[in-house]
């Protein structure tokens, strides 16, 4: 052959070309986008978290203060999640995403204006806050719907270990870049970088393709889709078990941390930066827990996911003791990896058993679930320390973690739920008896959702 008339073969003195790398076969242009728009809006959205507090404080405010605007970003989170759940699984989800990202930009955008050219009022702030939790609220349950019909086959738990380690590493490179630029310009170009981030993020997410996804049938109004995403949750009890832990364990995790950690920081540790690496340390140990999801694949996803959720008991009893802060970190560290097995394999578990025109509302509810008690919890962690004690009061978030997470390893499904694959499909045999019935059917059980 001549090698002149064949490109895989150099010319005599040319180096060999090397072939460009090509993505893997699960990282279609979806999933691509995707997980490159999650990276920029976590990276500059936990930055924007610190420059607000710091917002707040510079213009005069207290701690209560800053507990306010973070509180008006959380309520109107809860109130509008099902009803974005309804909305992103009835209209094209890349649409309320995009739009959601509009509103975000705009709104941290007239957050960061006023911190730069004014004196910035308390009701402003929270009001701008709140506007940012809106658009959170429609956005999630959209962009979890669209994520998990992005990805098909037996690579899918690989793939979501894969955007969630993008996800977490952005949100640590966030977090300590957004503390470090606060200190250096101020916390006003901080806010100005997150809503340039969603503006980013806005024109990745405007390129989805949805042209593969079918077609929404025509529904019955929003109550009545909301009535049928809480039939899907209600029907399976391994779905509403651990919906109902994490609205506990999160509750009690949140008043840990927002309350109670930077009081023994202070008391205990020398102040806020042993805090803030452990933190750090935690943040680290989640990109390390999906890096280590990437190559493992356990067979019964729930089971190995809920046995990992035992160790986010360990934080709040290691603040109780209070143990020196290297070991502090160390707890946190690998409360963030085994969190990460969880994470992935509950996002495997609703790609293989929810049909793909419902993943949005299923979404809205698991994070209604896991939101709706954080604001009680952080607001009656001052109250509970004051009746009971730190102490007691940090025994107590270790031992509701625990408890909620035995009890749902009590649920048949929680134990018996297995990860399906293309043997188990064509044989027909199911996964776990009555677990997904009328929604895990062949097509879906080697993954197509998409």
């Amino acid at each position: 052959m001549n090698s002149a008339a064949d490109p895989t073969v150099p010319a005599p003195g040319r180096r060999p070309r090397r072939p460009a790398p090509r993505r893997p076969a699960w990282a279609g242009r979806n999933y691509s986008l995707l997980t490159a728009a999650a990276a920029v809006t976590h990276l500059g959205s936990h930055g924007a978290l610190i420059a607000a507090a710091f917002a707040v404080l510079d213009a005069g405010g207290d701690g209560g203060d800053v507990g306010l605007v973070a509180a008006a970003r959380t309520v109107p989170l809860v109130l509008f999640l099902l009803i974005g759940g309804a909305l992103a699984d009835r209209l094209p989800r890349h649409r309320v995403m995009v739009a959601a990202n509009v509103l975000n930009c705009a709104s941290q955008g007239a957050f960061a204006l006023l911190v730069l050219t004014g004196d910035p009022q308390l009701w402003q702030m929270m009001l701008l806050t709140a506007l940012n939790g809106t658009g959170q609220a429609f956005f999630s349950p959209a962009a979890e719907g669209m994520l998990l019909s992005s990805v098909q086959g037996e690579q899918a738990g690989r793939a979501f270990a894969v955007f969630r380690m993008a996800m977490q590493g952005a949100a640590l490179g966030g977090a300590a870049l957004g503390g470090a630029m606060v200190a250096a310009i101020g916390p006003g170009w901080v806010l100005a970088a997150d809503a340039a981030a969603f503006a980013v993020a806005a024109g990745l997410r405007s390129f989805l393709d949805v042209s593969g996804v079918p077609a929404r049938a025509p529904g019955g109004g929003l109550l009545a889709d909301l009535r049928e995403g809480w039939r899907e949750v209600a029907g399976r009890p391994w779905l509403w078990g651990i919906v109902v832990q994490f609205s506990l364990a999160n509750a009690v995790v949140a008043a840990a941390d927002a309350v109670y950690g930077p009081l023994v920081a202070r008391d205990h540790l020398g102040g806020p930066a042993p805090w803030g690496l452990a933190l750090g340390f935690f943040g680290a140990g989640t990109v390390a827990g999906a890096l280590l999801m990437t190559r493992w694949k356990p067979r019964r996803l729930l089971l190995a996911g809920t046995l990992c959720v035992f160790p986010l008991a360990l934080p709040s009893a290691a603040l109780a003791v209070p143990v020196p802060a290297a070991a502090l970190c160390a707890v946190m560290f690998v409360t963030g990896v085994t969190l990460e097995v969880f994470g992935v394999s509950w996002m495997t578990a609703l790609h293989q058993e929810i049909p793909e025109d419902k993943l949005s509302r299923v979404s809205a509810y698991d994070w209604f679930g896991s939101v709706a008690l954080v604001p009680l919890a952080t607001a009656l962690a001052g109250p509970a320390e004051q009746a009971f004690g730190r102490t007691a009061a940090l025994w107590g978030c270790a031992v509701l973690v625990v408890v909620a997470t035995a009890a749902v390893l009590c649920v048949p499904d929680v134990r018996r739920l297995r990860r399906r694959t293309k043997e188990v499909a064509v044989a027909g045999a199911p996964a776990v008896p009555g677990a997904g019935s009328g929604s895990a059917d062949a097509e879906r059980a080697v993954g197509g959702l998409g």
